[in-house]
């Protein structure tokens, strides 16, 4: 029994991880108007709290206006007393004095009602007004909401089309793909290419063709030999007085001058 209790825990996590799984896909595909029904849901919530507080300050209202009644009827019966006391009748002014008497009575047992119901009506007006305020700040707070995941899907699908990932026919992705193949068809191409002409008498037109570079690079050699003979700097001048008939003659320029001297 515990085994199957085991097996049935664990089937049971299973299934509720896979709708808690297909709820949150729900709710992510359609976000804004979960968000929107979340706002429309406090404003439903609102308007039941505001019918009952109504509900609640009406009861006051009829229990205060009831109060404030007997508080009225006792100072009328008051006056009344007095009138009958001028007029010298301490009978009726006794009578009337009852009257008001069970008017105060009334006013006392209803005064701690009376204040109590004063007490919750004040506590439900400012929840009502604390509610409401709460309820435009997450109307607002929706709005930026939305608009804050729908450029975050945005930047999400774009970074996924640049990283080439993302959905299984990703453009970019494809376009990869087929410069792989392209560059593998090439390779291919060339090495049959290669295998086809090993061997051939293209191999022999080539060795010929290396011969014919050497005549060139004999020129080459030759020309700048020419050019190299044709930029050197020319012979020092000597006088004819000091060439003699053997050619120029050396002379020894400090003994010339010491004889000078």
């Amino acid at each position: 029994m515990a085994f199957l209790s085991d097996i049935f825990g664990r089937v049971g996590r299973v299934a509720r991880g896979q709708a808690n799984a297909g709820v949150d896909a729900m709710e992510d595909a359609t976000f804004e108007a979960t968000v929107r029904q979340t706002v429309a849901d406090m404003k439903t919530e609102l308007n039941n709290v505001v019918r009952a507080s109504a509900m609640a300050m009406s009861n006051y209202n009829s229990l205060q206006a009831e109060y404030d009644k007997y508080i009225r009827q006792s100072q009328e019966w008051k006056g009344r007393a007095g009138m009958a006391l001028d007029a010298g009748n301490e009978d009726l002014a006794k009578k009337a004095l009852a009257k008001k008497a069970e008017c105060d009575t009334q006013v006392n047992s209803m005064k701690v009602s009376v204040d109590n119901a004063q007490a919750t009506s004040e506590k439900l007006k400012q929840q009502v007004g604390e509610l409401k305020r709460k309820i435009d700040e997450g109307e607002r707070t929706a709005g930026t909401l939305v608009a804050r995941k729908n450029a975050a899907v945005a930047q999400r699908k774009v970074s996924e089309a640049m990283a080439g990932v993302g959905s299984a026919d990703n453009a970019f992705a494809q376009l990869n793909r087929f410069e792989q193949t392209v560059s593998k068809e090439e390779a291919t191409a060339k090495a049959f290419d290669q295998l086809a002409n090993a061997g051939t008498d293209n191999d022999l037109e080539k060795e010929f063709a290396q011969l014919g570079t050497h005549g060139v690079d004999s020129e080459l050699a030759a020309l700048k030999a020419e050019r190299e003979k044709a930029n050197q700097p020319p012979p020092p001048y000597i006088p004819k007085e000091l060439a003699g008939p053997g050619g120029p003659r050396i002379i020894d320029v400090k003994a010339s001058e010491k004889a000078g001297a």
